[in-house]
């Protein structure tokens, strides 16, 4: 079975990704799922300074590759049902490290780089509870996934997509990268 992990910086595109992959019929893991399910047996209202908060929470807790450990078990139920799996929202280089070494090079990593001003306009027009409305805000929220690694986990990425045209050239290259994905081919 392939995974295939996507990595970005917040509101670069890897929801996206996930949906392209899943109109493909690949099942997606999404990490933050499993922060939103913890808050929600906390009985924790879902806006981003819980959710956020929580995710530190576990990470000091368990260690920083604490939601991947949670989404393994999902992954792993997996095998023999699927070809390929996709994980939207990597967070951290430990976190890679974790499915590298649960894996190995059956797991492959997207980048997907998107300009900050590209990512605010995206951010603000979400209908999630954990939606953000200012550059501060999103700037916060960087800095909060820049502690827990996410700059050295894109910095290890297979590939990258430059995610700065249309929707639809978006959508086609990450069909492209699925497929080169599931080929096997990793080097950038």
């Amino acid at each position: 079975m392939r995974i295939i992990a996507f990595v970005g910086m917040p509101a670069s595109g890897k929801s996206e990704a996930a949906r392209v992959a899943q109109r493909r019929g690949i099942p997606v893991i999404v990490m933050g799922d499993a922060v939103r399910a913890e808050a929600e047996r906390r009985g924790l209202d879902p806006i981003d300074a819980n959710i956020g908060g929580l995710a530190d929470q576990l990470r000091a807790a368990e260690g920083m590759d604490a939601i991947a450990k949670r989404c393994v078990p999902a992954i792993r139920k997996l095998y023999g049902t699927a070809d390929t799996v996709v994980i939207d929202g990597v967070r951290g280089l430990i976190e890679v490290d974790r499915f590298r070494c649960e894996f190995g090079d059956d797991f492959m990593l997207i980048a997907i780089d998107t300009p900050i001003d590209t990512r605010l306009k995206r951010i603000s027009g979400r209908k999630r509870s954990d939606a953000i409305t200012s550059m501060e805000s999103l700037k916060a929220r960087d800095e909060r996934e820049m502690r827990w690694g996410i700059v050295e986990a894109i910095a290890s990425a297979d590939q990258v997509i430059r995610n700065t045209g249309s929707l639809r050239r978006f959508r086609r290259e990450v069909e492209f990268m699925i497929g080169k994905a599931k080929q096997g081919t990793k080097e950038r």
